[in-house]
C-alpha cells in the first residue's frame, strides 16, 4: 500500500545505462561484422580446398578446348559413321548373347548328367572361335581378291581395304566389323554341339570347331559375303547367313552325328526311335527366347549400317518366328494330339532361321508364308532323320539344316525384285541353287575329313561306361545338381537294347 502511495521515478542512470548498451551492442555489431568481411578468408580450411578443385577445372577445361581443336569435324558424313559403328557394336553383343541361348536350349533338351558337358562346349567354343577367326579365319574370309578363299592381313594386321571396307566414316572400323563376323563364326560351331551332344568326347569337339572356324568356315564364307567370292559374280543372295552360317553349321553337325552314332539305347532293335527327353525344359524355354531375341541383332545387324531398313529388316525376322512356331505348334497337335513345347521351340527357330537368307529383300507377308513353311518343315524332319537313325538331341539338323536350305531358296521365290513369284524369273531361284549345293558339298566333304581324322587318332565317341555314367562326372568331374536326387542314367528308359545294362552288370555298345 504505501509503495502505491508512493511510487518511485524511474532512475535515469538506469535508462541511459539500458541506452547506452544498446547503442554499445549495434556499434559492436557492425565492427565485428566489418571485421569478419575484410579478414583474410583464404587462412580457412575451405578455401584452402577449393585451391586444387579450381587448377583441376582450369586444367580440364584447356585440354578440352585443346580436343576441340583437334577433334574431326561434325559432318553430317562423320556422325553417320559414329552411328553405323555404335549399331554394329550393339549388334555384336546381340550375337553372342546368343550363345548363352544356345547353352540353355541344348542343356535343357539334352538330360541332367550331361548338362555340365554342354554348357562347357558352348562356353568353350566362343573363345575358341574367338582366337582362331582372329589369327587366320578373319583373314580367309575377307582379305584378297582370290574368288575361292582369302588371304592377307591375319592376326587383323590389315588396313581397312585388306578386308574390303571402306575407311571410316564412309566404312565400318575393322575391329567392329571382325566382332561381329566373330560372333557369327562361333555360332556355326555351337549348332554342331547340340547334334553332338551327349557321346561325343570334349577334346574332339574342341579340335573340330577349330577346323570348322579356322578353315571349312571362311572359305564358303568367303564365295558368298566376300566381293571377290565367285558365288557373289554367280548372282547367289544369302543376306544374314541362312546358307553362310545355318546350313555350314547343319551340315557339319549332320556329319558329326552319323559318324557318332545314336546315342545308347536312343533305337530299338527294330530300329524304332525311343524318347529321351530332356531334363529342362524351362532352360529350353528361356533359351528359345534368348536366341529370338539375339536374332535382332543376327539378322538387322547384317545391314551393316544404321539406316531405315533397319527396322523394317527386324518386323520380317519377328514375323517370320512368329509364324513357325504357330506353324509347328499346330502340326505338332494335329500329327501327335498333343502340342509339343519341343516343337514350339523349334518352330520359332526354324521360322528365324527360314527368313534369315531374304529378310532384306520379301515383303511382310512373304515373311509370314516363309516361316510358315519352315514351321511345317521341321516337324517333319525331325521324323526324317529318325527314320534314318541319325541322332540329334536338339535337333539342330531339322532347324539349321533343313530350314537353312529353305531359307536360301526361298530368296528365289519371295523376292521383290528378283523371285519367281515377282516376275524375277528363274535367274534367282537358279543361283541359289547352285550356292546350296556347292556350299553344303564342300561342307560335307570337308567335316568328312575332319571327322574320319579325328576318329582315327584322338577318337570322337566317349567310352560306353562314361556314357552311361555321364559325361559331367567322366569328363568334368562334377555335376551340374550335387545333392539333388535324380534318376539312374539311361537305364530308366527300360529294355535290354544297345548301352542298357546286362544281367552281368556290364555295359555293351556296338560303337
Amino acid at each position: 500500500m504505501f509503495k502505491a502511495m508512493f511510487p518511485r521515478k524511474k532512475s535515469t542512470v538506469t535508462t541511459n545505462r539500458a541506452y547506452s548498451y544498446r547503442g554499445n551492442s549495434v556499434s559492436s555489431r557492425l565492427a565485428t561484422r566489418f571485421a569478419r568481411f575484410f579478414r583474410p578468408r583464404w587462412l580457412s580450411l575451405s578455401w584452402i580446398a577449393c585451391i586444387p578443385i579450381a587448377a583441376i577445372i582450369v586444367g580440364l577445361w584447356s585440354l578440352a578446348a585443346l580436343a576441340q581443336e583437334d577433334a574431326e569435324p561434325l559432318t553430317p558424313e562423320y556422325v553417320q559413321g559414329l552411328l553405323n559403328t555404335i549399331w554394329i557394336l550393339i549388334a555384336s553383343i546381340l550375337v553372342i548373347f546368343m550363345n548363352a541361348g544356345f547353352a540353355m536350349l541344348e542343356t535343357g533338351f539334352c538330360r541332367h548328367k550331361n548338362a555340365v558337358n554342354v554348357l562347357a562346349k558352348n562356353l568353350i567354343v566362343f573363345a575358341i572361335a574367338t582366337l582362331i577367326f582372329w589369327a587366320f579365319g578373319f583373314s580367309a574370309m575377307f582379305g584378297g581378291e582370290n574368288p575361292f578363299i582369302g588371304g592377307g592381313g591375319y592376326f587383323l594386321s590389315g588396313e581397312s581395304a585388306t578386308y574390303g571396307l571402306n575407311p571410316f566414316p564412309a566404312g565400318l572400323p575393322v575391329s567392329v566389323f571382325f566382332l561381329f563376323q566373330v560372333a557369327f563364326a562361333a555360332t556355326g560351331a555351337t549348332i554342331v554341339s547340340g547334334a553332338v551332344a551327349e557321346r561325343i568326347e570334349f577334346v574332339a569337339f574342341l579340335l573340330f570347331s577349330v577346323l570348322l572356324v579356322g578353315i571349312a568356315y571362311p572359305i564358303t564364307g568367303h564365295w558368298v559375303w566376300d566381293s571377290s567370292g565367285w558365288l557373289v559374280a554367280a548372282g547367289f543372295s544369302d543376306f544374314a547367313g541362312s546358307t553362310v552360317v545355318h546350313s555350314v553349321g547343319g551340315w557339319a553337325a549332320l556329319m558329326g552325328a552319323a559318324f557318332l552314332g545314336p546315342r545308347m539305347g536312343r533305337y530299338g532293335e527294330d530300329g524304332s526311335p525311343r524318347a529321351i527327353p530332356g531334363h529342362n525344359m524351362g532352360f529350353a524355354t528361356l533359351g528359345c527366347l534368348i536366341l529370338w531375341i539375339g536374332w535382332f541383332g543376327f539378322n538387322p545387324g547384317s545391314q551393316l549400317a544404321a539406316d531405315q531398313l533397319v527396322p523394317y529388316i527386324a518386323v520380317t525376322t519377328n514375323l517370320a518366328g512368329a509364324a513357325g512356331g504357330v506353324a509347328a505348334t499346330a502340326v505338332s497337335w494335329w500329327k501327335d494330339g498333343k502340342p509339343d513345347l519341343s516343337m514350339i521351340i523349334n518352330g520359332i527357330l526354324a521360322g528365324l532361321v527360314g527368313i534369315t537368307a531374304g529378310c532384306n529383300g520379301v515383303s511382310y507377308w512373304g515373311a509370314v508364308i516363309i516361316g510358315l513353311i519352315a514351321g511345317v518343315l521341321v516337324v517333319y524332319a525331325v521324323g526324317f532323320f529318325d527314320k534314318l537313325q541319325i541322332d540329334d538331341p536338339v535337333g539342330a539338323t531339322s532347324v539349321h539344316l533343313c530350314c537353312g536350305v529353305w531359307g536360301t531358296l526361298a530368296v528365289g521365290l519371295f523376292n521383290t525384285k528378283s523371285g519367281l513369284f515377282y516376275g524375277g524369273g528363274f535367274g534367282q531361284l537358279g543361283s541359289q541353287i547352285l550356292g546350296i549345293l556347292s556350299v553344303g558339298g564342300f561342307t560335307v566333304l570337308l567335316s568328312t575329313i575332319f571327322w574320319l581324322a579325328l576318329k582315327a587318332t584322338v577318337g570322337i565317341r566317349v567310352h560306353p561306361e562314361h556314357e552311361y555314367e555321364g559325361l559331367d562326372i567322366a569328363e568334368h568331374g562334377m555335376e551340374a545338381y550335387n545333392g539333388f536326387l535324380k534318376e539312374a542314367g539311361p537305364a530308366s528308359i527300360g529294355g535290354s537294347e544297345t548301352g542298357i545294362p546286362s544281367s552281368s552288370g556290364s555295359i555293351t555298345s556296338s560303337y
